[in-house]
């Protein structure tokens, strides 16, 4: 059996205003205990100011998980457009990292941590997610999955045949829109607003008026239904064994699964839709795994 030291690495899951950092044993599939540090940021600081913080908090971490004589090895979920393969950062115009654009973020971070570029592996988030639920979390053991992140945005990816990808459906057409109109954080504000004139920030806070104002409750029934219209296509694109839903919004699931499912069934649709058991463990998980086959 391999040595523990040998099999440790750090999951990065960087966000839209945060970087998460844990230190993950591949051979247990575990996140080891104390080893996870979350900051907020400024998206929109300077490259210098976000990559200082990035380096901060990546140490923090390692040092505070009890294996930091081991060698240093990151596994870092990061938003897209990106160039994971290079490093190279390609959003712009997105409210975050626009001091990235067009720099290699891979070689600057590894300067910084002493480390060599070959050291920090990238990939999409939304595809780190679905990697880590099916590497230690609720979709352990199937060899097909679809995955959705529903929070401030969308994110989609699919898993076949141990390799798991970004479905990019974000923009998919539906309905008078793109599919990320209707199932994001943004739809909910707006609807909710449209039935009573009142501002939320977002759905945790909506479902504070569950009990108390009706609209409250349809809005996330109608949610339920918008999900279950893009779910049928989605699942006729990949029909895999198994749906995991992950994100903020996630965390309201029993209030839009019913109407999510009678739309699957009223198309002859009946395969598991599975709520994430990790959490936001999931990406850090699936962004360390991506050493899995490497080290263990």
């Amino acid at each position: 059996m391999e040595n523990s030291y040998n099999t440790v690495t750090v999951g990065v899951d960087v966000g839209g205003s945060h970087i998460t950092a844990g230190v993950i044993d591949l051979a247990a599939g575990l996140i080891l205990n104390g080893s996870v540090i979350r900051e907020k940021l400024d998206t929109q600081g300077s490259l210098d100011e976000i990559l200082d913080r990035w380096a901060t908090v990546i140490h923090h971490a390692f040092s505070s998980s009890g294996k930091s004589n081991s060698i240093l090895k990151l596994g870092m979920a990061m938003p897209g457009p990106f160039d994971y393969e290079d490093g190279v950062s390609l959003m712009v115009g997105q409210n975050k990292y626009d001091a990235f654009y067009g720099h290699n973020i891979k070689q600057l971070l590894a300067n910084r941590l002493n480390i060599s570029k070959t050291d920090i592996l990238m990939m999409n988030d939304a595809s780190c997610f679905l990697k880590g639920e099916v590497y230690g979390g609720v979709a352990k053991g199937y060899e097909h999955v679809i995955g959705l992140t529903l929070g401030t945005g969308l994110g989609s990816a699919k898993y076949s045949s141990s390799f798991t990808y970004d479905a990019e459906l974000w923009c998919h057409p539906f309905m008078d829109g793109i599919v990320e109109d209707y199932l994001s954080t943004r739809w909910f504000v707006s609807r909710f607003k449209d039935h009573t004139g009142l501002n939320i920030n977002d759905v945790k806070e909506l479902s504070l008026y569950v009990n108390s104002n009706v609209y409250a409750l349809e809005v996330f029934k109608e949610f339920g239904r918008n999900l279950g219209a893009f779910l049928c296509e989605f699942i006729n694109m990949e029909n895999p064994q198994v749906v995991v839903l992950g994100g903020n919004i996630a965390n309201a699931f029993d209030l839009f699964i019913s109407e999510c499912q009678e739309i699957l069934q009223s198309r002859s649709i009946r395969i598991p839709i599975l709520r994430s058991v990790l959490g936001e463990d999931a990406s850090l998980i699936g962004a360390a795994s991506l050493w899995a086959n490497i080290l263990v």
